[in-house]
Formats: C-alpha cells, structure tokens, sequence
C-alpha cells in the first residue's frame, strides 16, 4: 500500500495487511452494529462473539485439549513475571528458571521479590546470552520449569523444549507464539504479550492447564489470580476489546489464508533462511547468536563499526525499511520478522543489505 514502509520493528511490530484493512473497513460500524468495536459493550453480543471465536481459533491452532483454559489480560507479559510464582509456586516449594536473557532475568527477579524459592538451573550469560543451555539437570521435585522461547534482544530461540521429566514447563512465548507448532502437553502455563507476533499492545494471553489452577491461594487479591479470570472468561474487569478483537482477525488470518501453524512455520524458516545467508556470506555482517540458537523471529547483527550502523539503519529508513536498530541495552541492529513480515519484505531488506555492502565493504 502507498506510504507504507516494511516494518521491522521488535514491538509494539508489524500486523498483517489484511487485518489492518479489514479492521478500517469495520471501524465506523462493526458488524452492523452501528458502533466502533471501541464502542461496543464488552457485554454486548458483538464482542461475545468476538472473544469466543478468538477463544476457538487459540484452541484450533495451538491442538489444545479441554484441559487448557484460555484467557485474554491486560498487564504484559511483566505482569505475568509476578503472577506465575505467587500464583503457582506453593510456599515451601522451589521452581527452576533458565536465564537466557533480560526477560528471563527479569521474570528470576520478580519471582525473588517475593521472597519465593528460585533455583537458576543454567543460564547462557557467560557468553552475553547468545545461546541457549543445552543438557540441563532440572529438579525433581520442582514445582515448575521456566523458560522464555525467544530473546528478542539477544536474538537466540528454543529450537526444541526441553525435557523436564513431567514437570510442568511455563513459558514466555511474547515473541514466537503462533509461529510454529508444538507440542501443547508439555505446557502447564503459557504466556505471551501480543505485541510482538499476535497482535497490539495491551493484551496478553495466557493459556493454563486446569490442574495448576489448583495452586492459586484463596488470598491473592482478586486481580492477581488466575482463578478470577478463569471464573469470568476473561471478563471480571472490562477486558482491551479492541486488542481482543485484533488477535481474533490475526488468527483468522493465520488459519484461513495462511493455513495454519505447519504452513507458518515453513515460510518463517525461508525468510529467517534467506536473512541468515545474507549475513553468513557477507564477510561484512556478523550475527551476534550462536549459529545453533538461531532466532526465526529476531536476527540480530552487527558491522564492523558503530558509524556503520548507524549509516545503515539511516539508509535503510530512506530506503523504506524501518525498524533495524538494535535494542538500546546491546546496539547494533536487528530485524524482527514475525509472522506478520512478508517474504516480499526480507527480501528488500537482503537486496538492501547486499547495496550497502557494495557500497561500504
């Protein structure tokens, strides 16, 4: 479309352009409602439906059975860093967490404000976070296992969860959820921060198997439990119905013109396939993560100076790429290619890449 530009950023990041045209068609008048999804009743049928079918299409997609409740808070995914210890951490008991990065370190550090018992089973920050521990030895008798899926910053990924012998695994998912798929049984809590793969800021959706809903404490404030929200279908408070709404058009994008998570998952291997090659055979770029803790979503890089880069997330803006500087906690630069991005994207932004090294290398 004229005037847009191909977005790489981390989040709030790109969404699919169907979704954001068929969300312009609908705004003066949802569903012939005569009102704004904005405008309607969380109690209304319109929004009923909407929450119910985004509801429907989590379960359809990620196979989950009846034993996995699905909910839509407000919050983040930092809310969510307190939430699951003082929720599902009993006092007495320990849980595990893997420290691959600064979400990891945060969720390790919310968890210890409570003064809850945290055992750091590995961590990958001897060597700045850039891959992921292998051969983990979990706890027996730990009361979960926490994991973040992908680092944003870092740019590094699960390639596969590990096994934690039956413990329940709880992950962070905010930046690969939906982007490929997996096995569901492994899971007794999931969590993810829309704004990055599933939709806008201000929504987050955490899907919780029923059994660990057995820990919450009767004393928690109402808010703070995950119970409420179960009880409620997400509606105790007045939920983003908006961002609610948002996800539901992504997941009918993602099933009904994408064809579902195995489909997702092969064209996001291409375009991370296409960008990593780039940087591989450039002798210009070099990808900051181990090549076996890969990201799909963030490829992170560097040149062979700060000038550089600076030069070439200004170029690439000139040239309609936006989004490529690396987070301020790291520098260098960073292309964020969720679901959303386009294989026409990534290939712009390599074309691009390939100019700069022509002209700079």
């Amino acid at each position: 479309m004229k005037g847009r530009i191909h977005n790489f950023n981390a989040g709030p990041a790109v969404l699919p352009l169907p979704v954001l045209e068929e969300i312009q068609a609908e705004l003066l008048n949802f569903k012939g409602s005569g009102m704004s999804i904005t405008e309607v009743s969380h109690r209304s049928k319109w929004f009923d439906e909407v929450i119910q079918d985004a509801t429907t299409r989590v379960r359809r997609l990620l196979k989950l059975d009846d034993s996995f409740r699905v909910l839509f808070l407000q919050g983040g995914a930092s809310l969510q860093f307190c939430m699951i210890p003082m929720n599902l951490l009993p006092d007495g008991q320990s849980a595990d967490y893997v420290n691959t990065g600064s979400w990891a370190t945060k969720a390790i550090k919310e968890a210890g404000i409570q003064g809850k018992a945290i055992n750091v089973v590995a961590s990958s920050e001897d060597k700045n976070f850039s891959y992921i521990p292998k051969d983990i030895s979990f706890s027996r008798d730990t009361a979960y296992v926490h994991i973040t899926s992908n680092n944003t910053i870092k740019g590094t990924q699960w390639a596969s969860f590990p096994d934690t012998g039956g413990v329940p695994l709880i992950s962070d998912m905010s930046s690969d959820i939906m982007s490929r798929p997996f096995d569901p049984s492994l899971f007794g809590l999931i969590y993810a921060g829309a704004q990055k793969n599933l939709g806008p800021a201000g929504v987050t959706l955490v899907i919780i198997r029923e059994d660990m809903l057995e820990r919450v404490p009767r004393g928690l404030p109402t808010m703070l439990k995950y119970t409420t929200y179960v009880d409620h279908n997400s509606m105790f408070n007045t939920p983003p119905c908006f961002a609610v709404y948002t996800i539901q058009l992504v997941l009918k994008w993602l099933e009904e013109t994408i064809g579902g998570l195995e489909k997702m998952e092969e064209v996001n291997r291409e375009k991370a396939g296409l960008l990593y090659k780039a940087i591989d055979e450039s002798g210009f770029y070099k990808g900051t993560a181990e090549k076996e803790s890969r990201s799909m979503m963030n490829v992170t890089f560097r040149l062979p100076s700060e000038d550089l880069e600076k030069q070439f997330v200004q170029q690439a803006i000139e040239h309609g790429l936006g989004g490529l500087k690396g987070h301020r906690s790291v520098g260098g630069c960073r292309a964020s290619i969720y679901n959303a991005t386009s294989l026409e994207a990534v290939k712009a932004l390599v074309d691009f890449m390939d100019e700069f090294v022509h002209e700079n290398g």
